[in-house]
C-alpha cells in the first residue's frame, strides 16, 4: 500500500487543535538540515519497520510547538533558539507532538506508521538520519506560524 503524505490543511488541523491555538501554513523551501543548521528529525515506520516517512523541522519550529504544547513562556523558547538546541523538556514536548502527528499518516487505504524516533535539534544528525531528511519527490515543505510564540519550518518527507 502506498504512505499517505498529508495535505497542509490536515496538518493545521492536527497542530491547532493540538496546541490549542491558531497555526498557520504557507509554502515554504525544503528544508535540508546540515552540520551548522540544526533540526529535529523525526522518523515514522511501518508495520516492517522500514522508515516510510520524515518530518524534519528547523529549531525554531521545534522550540516553538515543544513550548506551545507545554505552554512555555515564549522567553524560554526563544532563549533555546539563541542556545541552538531544545532543552530536555521542549524536546520531550515535541516528541509528545511529533507523536501525535502520526496519526495524518494513516488513513484508509494507506500504511499504517507509527512514530519509531525522535532526533531532537542540536545535537548534529547521524548521516543516516540526515540522509532522510534530503529525499526529493513526494513531500510538503512548510512554513508554519504558531500564534503566540512564532514561525519555523516543517517538512514532511516520504522515503
Amino acid at each position: 500500500m502506498p504512505v499517505h503524505l498529508p495535505q497542509p490543511k490536515e496538518m493545521r488541523d492536527v497542530l491547532g487543535d493540538l496546541l490549542g491555538r491558531e497555526v498557520t501554513l504557507r509554502p515554504g523551501i525544503p528544508f535540508a538540515p546540515g552540520p551548522d543548521t540544526p533540526a529535529t528529525v523525526a522518523l515514522y515506520v511501518d508495520d516492517t519497520v522500514r522508515v516510510s516517512a520524515v518530518i524534519a523541522c528547523d529549531l525554531a519550529f521545534s522550540a516553538y510547538a515543544g513550548g506551545a504544547i507545554g505552554l512555555t513562556p515564549l522567553a524560554d523558547t526563544q532563549a533555546a533558539v539563541n542556545a541552538g538546541k531544545l532543552d530536555d523538556t521542549l524536546a520531550e514536548n515535541l516528541g509528545e507532538v511529533l507523536n501525535i502527528i502520526a496519526s495524518i499518516f494513516n488513513v484508509p487505504g494507506a500504511d499504517h506508521l507509527r512514530l519509531h524516533g525522535v532526533h531532537p535539534a542540536g545535537p548534529p544528525l547521524e548521516p543516516w538520519v540526515r540522509m532522510h531528511t534530503l529525499t526529493l519527490g513526494r513531500r510538503e515543505d512548510l512554513v508554519v506560524d504558531i500564534a503566540g510564540y512564532g514561525q519555523g519550518q516543517l517538512s514532511i518527507i516520504l522515503t
